[in-house]
């Protein structure tokens, strides 16, 4: 995975912004851990960092998008991806428990921030479980696999169980 460092000890007390427009930052990943589908809208970040006492706060955003197939209708489309962050990084950890627990790394003594994994965590974040083209997508048909956004099929609706009918029109109150 891409790593992009950001030393922390010499951010000023009043804050540092940082901009991410290089597209390896979130094409990288999106191959190593294949997710299905490509850039798009090309993304943009905006990271801002403050050092606070014991730590640093780090707040931005970032947007763009990505061209995936819909899990119901396997037809591609683009989705808009966007997301707000806004976290407390806490420095005062041995080595071992910064790896563990965030992105920072302690090195000749200072701490830096993994920029590169915060962002793709903030995507992942952002990113449907099931992303679908459209609510209304009808999807394919489990029998003849036509898509039923494009043209009806013949084949007959499975109306379940017969032994389990009485039950499909039990009302609870």
């Amino acid at each position: 995975m891409i790593e992009l460092w950001i030393p922390l000890k010499d951010i000023p007390a009043e804050g540092q912004d940082h901009t991410f427009t290089d597209q390896s930052l979130w094409a990288g990943p999106m191959r190593e851990f294949d997710v299905a589908g490509k850039i798009g809208q090309a993304f943009s970040a905006t990271m801002r960092i403050t050092p606070q006492e014991g730590g640093f706060l780090v707040s931005g955003g970032f947007s763009g998008s990505i061209v995936m197939p819909c899990v119901r209708c396997v037809e591609k489309f683009e989705l808009p991806l966007s997301g707000r962050f806004d976290s407390f990084e806490e420095t005062g950890h041995s080595q071992d428990e910064l790896e563990e627990q965030s992105h920072l790394r302690v090195v000749k003594g200072a701490p830096e921030l993994d920029a590169a994994g915060y962002l793709w965590e903030q995507f992942l974040l952002a990113m449907p479980e099931n992303p679908i083209c459209s609510a209304d997508c009808k999807g394919l048909c489990p029998n003849c696999g036509v898509n039923r956004n494009r043209e009806l099929c013949a084949c007959a609706e499975d109306k379940g169980d017969p032994r389990l009918a009485v039950l499909r029109n039990l009302k609870l109150h």
